[in-house]
């Protein structure tokens, strides 16, 4: 049977990268120490120096970018439906002959 997959919870992702960027220590050592793949650590350091705001986004805190893109992608599918309501509608209001 395939192994599970760890959770960890949000605390520890920060507090690594923390320890990477203001503790000093080596990528290598930190993952090893916790138990995360360097890669993973090394990708979210990345993410926090390249946009300390937004590197994790949870709990609401979402790029500009990606918030316009789900108002947009909830406007389409808003106009699409009523397209296909209006659509329907002419189609069944036809009397038959």
């Amino acid at each position: 049977m395939g192994q599970s997959r760890r959770v960890f919870t949000r605390e520890v992702t920060p507090e690594a990268v923390n320890l990477v960027t203001d503790g000093g220590h080596s990528t290598a050592q930190v993952s090893r120490d916790l138990g995360i793949t360097p890669n993973l650590l090394r990708r979210r350091t990345q993410a926090v120096t390249d946009d300390p705001v937004t590197a994790f986004p949870c709990e609401g805190r979402r790029k500009p970018h990606d918030e316009e893109l789900t108002r947009f992608t909830r406007e389409w599918g808003d106009a699409r439906a009523g397209f296909f309501k209006k659509v329907v509608a002419a189609y069944f209001a036809k009397p038959s002959a």
